[in-house]
């Protein structure tokens, strides 16, 4: 292992135990810390006790599935979520994303990959590229970089960070217009499907 490396604390949620360790396994590898959780119940109420860099979820869970624990796990926290599937829809995968789902990864997977997405998400989420201390408005919006808050006519908005950080990019490529691609490639961090739609 070279260099210093940022140690996360990891939840993975998932009801197959194999899975579970091969993650786990990887992750601690990398002094990372990694937390269980058997099924989609389980993994809210874990969520709702205590705080984890990132959550890694399967979409079928006994008990609740991976999308209503995301749905849930949204009301409370904004810790990003990287969602196992088996599926590979793009239905599937934009229904994920409206529920608050920042990353996708289809099974079977390389443990590597899910570790490179977890350590991209967390960068994206922890970027140091924003303006320290400053304040946009604009009408109604106000959007505070250092705290990562946004208001609406004073209100807080609730933004997953996926929604944040589209939000962000937009503000600061703004009068540019930007293609589907491009928001996909910068926002979600790599290449994804479709066209590119503006």
């Amino acid at each position: 292992k070279k260099g210093i490396k940022n140690m996360y604390k990891i939840l993975v949620a998932d009801d197959e135990q194999k899975i579970r360790e091969v993650i786990k396994e990887y992750a601690e590898y990398e002094g990372h810390t990694v937390y269980e959780a058997v099924d989609g119940m389980q993994a809210v109420d874990m969520a709702k006790e205590q705080d984890f860099d990132i959550i890694i979820m399967d979409v079928m869970m006994p008990r609740l599935d991976g999308f209503s624990a995301c749905k849930e796990i949204r009301k409370f926290k904004n810790t990003p979520i990287l969602m196992l599937s088996a599926r590979t829809e793009e239905y599937d995968k934009l229904f994920g994303f409206e529920m608050g789902v920042d990353d996708y990864v289809v099974k079977p997977f390389s443990p590597k990959e899910v570790l490179a997405r977890i350590n991209a998400i967390i960068k994206r989420n922890k970027s140091g590229n924003e303006p320290v201390g400053e304040t946009v408005k604009f009408e109604g919006l106000e959007i505070n970089f250092t705290a990562r808050d946004v208001f609406i006519d004073g209100e807080k908005a609730n933004l997953t960070p996926k929604e944040y950080d589209l939000l962000f990019y937009l503000v600061k490529n703004k009068n540019i217009a930007l293609t589907r691609n491009k928001l996909l490639e910068e926002v979600w961090g790599y290449d994804f499907f479709g066209d590119d739609r503006t």
